[in-house]
């Protein structure tokens, strides 16, 4: 069992959630955030409370810098310390390039890769104090690959490779790691909604004949921020399926 404090940006639902639940599990405490405090936040909170595990909630918009800032401060003024940042946050809004606006432009740009910016700018000062800290982005196969209708998305998540391996650059003296998870397709309300013959095409092209579950993430993710990885930073991980193999 880990004796730390976990931030999980986004984990009210999906992948960030699984994350939250699951890095409880391995002892941390953990910050769910979520742009609204209540709802499914706080039934996260409540799930890892039931299981013996101690959290908090905190609403907070990590696309403004300012709210950002506050969340990672308020975690250390509560706990002390942060150990584990997860930058899981993220919206998607599938468009074609000639039809994306520049409003929808920034508004990926700011939430997927701003946010990871903020949220690592801020809790990397009290990480360099403790000489210690797991940094862990969540990108997408499609950061690597890139897909028709989501070139912005696209590059938001590009972006967190980059990102992820300056940071490994910069602080790895400091026994602070920076890695990237790149999930495949993944179970999730959006993939719910798509019908029996678009899954199988998709699954057609995935070498494990099946999606991904939050679960196949979070464990991943739980590995990253253990000491079984401390020799392993600046890497991209791809949770896929043997998708983009």
């Amino acid at each position: 069992m880990q004796e730390g404090v976990a931030i999980v940006t986004g984990s009210a639902r999906g992948i960030g959630r699984a994350i939250a639940l699951e890095l409880a599990k391995e002892g941390y405490r953990v910050v769910i955030n979520d742009l609204r405090g209540e709802g499914p936040a706080e039934e996260v909170l409540a799930q890892i409370e039931a299981a013996g595990g101690a959290g908090m909630v905190i609403a907070a918009d990590i696309s403004d810098s300012r709210s950002a800032a506050d969340m990672v401060e308020q975690t250390v003024k509560t706990w002390g310390r942060v150990d584990v940042l997860v930058n899981n946050a993220g919206i998607n809004r599938d468009q074609l390039l000639i039809r994306i606006s520049d409003e929808e432009w920034d508004q990926l740009i700011r939430t997927n890769l701003n946010g990871a910016f903020y949220c690592s700018r801020a809790a990397i000062k009290h990480m360099m104090r403790k000489r210690y800290g797991r940094i862990i982005h969540i990108s997408s196969v499609v950061g690597i690959s890139g897909n028709a209708g989501q070139a912005h998305y696209a590059a938001a998540k590009s972006g967190l490779l980059g990102f992820s391996r300056s940071i490994a650059r910069e602080y790895g003296n400091r026994n602070i790691t920076s890695n990237v998870i790149a999930p495949g397709y993944i179970e999730s309300d959006m993939t719910a909604a798509i019908n029996s013959e678009q899954r199988e095409k998709l699954q057609a092209g995935i070498a494990l004949s099946r999606l991904g579950t939050p679960a196949d993430i979070a464990g991943v993710a739980a590995f990253l921020a253990s000491p079984r990885a401390a020799y392993i930073t600046g890497q991209v991980i791809q949770v896929d399926g043997g998708l983009a193999m």
